[in-house]
């Protein structure tokens, strides 16, 4: 691994519909998020909000959703990233909306972390290169998607991404939102530790018990407000 660190690059909110996480977004964080894009390959849209007080360049939070009115550029044996086409997972936004499912950890070299990752028996998924339009230009990226779409740990392992350029948030405004920490939890905590440690994030606080994490923001409408996700 580079001597760069890695770092939370960013928090995935799942929602249903798009609509239905910006209405999420202002009654929860009182805060309305900016704009986002669409993601050809995975037939997904989202809208972002940065999150500063979390490093340089700062995290943002991802509001995302199937895009109804795209298909998938991906092979149809391939599913979508963040496990939105689980079954499960679609049932648990319907009953309970939106909610925190997942996050993203930026690394140097995103090679050298799933070959971290494989040498101690866990199958991030392969790298691919995806891209999305903006106003400000191409935003080009590698991510490590699994062809079956799953997050590994209920969601507690995260997905690896690596910018290529320009970082998303350089051209996002201040929200007034901070992530003031993140906390991780599994029935198999020993081995979440290793993948964590393997990936340079030792200082990340892992219990165990029930999966699931819980985002605590900073916010100027809401004071402070706990995400939680569960399986």
């Amino acid at each position: 691994m580079s001597e760069e660190r890695s770092r939370i690059d960013h928090l995935v909110v799942a929602a249903r519909t798009l609509e239905e996480g910006v209405a999420w977004s202002e009654s929860t964080l009182g805060v309305t998020p900016g704009p986002g894009g669409t993601h050809p390959l995975f037939g997904t849209h989202n809208r972002l909000l940065r999150l500063d007080g979390s490093g340089s360049p700062a995290a943002y939070l991802e509001i995302i959703a199937i895009d109804p009115k795209a298909i998938p550029t991906r092979a149809p044996r391939q599913r979508r990233w963040f496990d939105l086409d689980d079954p499960a997972m679609r049932a648990r936004l319907a009953q309970h909306g939106p909610q925190l499912v997942h996050w993203v950890v930026g690394v140097p070299d995103i090679a050298a972390a799933v070959a971290a990752l494989q040498a101690i028996g866990i199958q991030r998924g392969p790298v691919i290169s995806a891209s999305r339009q903006t106003p400000q230009g191409l935003l080009q990226w590698q991510i490590s998607v699994r062809d079956d779409g799953q997050r590994l740990f209920d969601g507690a392992l995260p997905t690896l991404i690596q910018w290529t350029g320009t970082h998303p948030t350089h051209h996002m405004p201040d929200s007034g939102v901070s992530l003031h920490q993140l906390r991780l939890r599994h029935a198999g905590a020993a081995g979440l530790r290793a993948a964590l440690q393997a990936l340079g994030l030792d200082g990340h606080a892992v219990s165990e018990g029930p999966a699931g994490l819980t985002a605590e923001l900073d916010t100027p409408a809401r004071g402070r407000v706990a995400l939680l996700s569960s399986p």
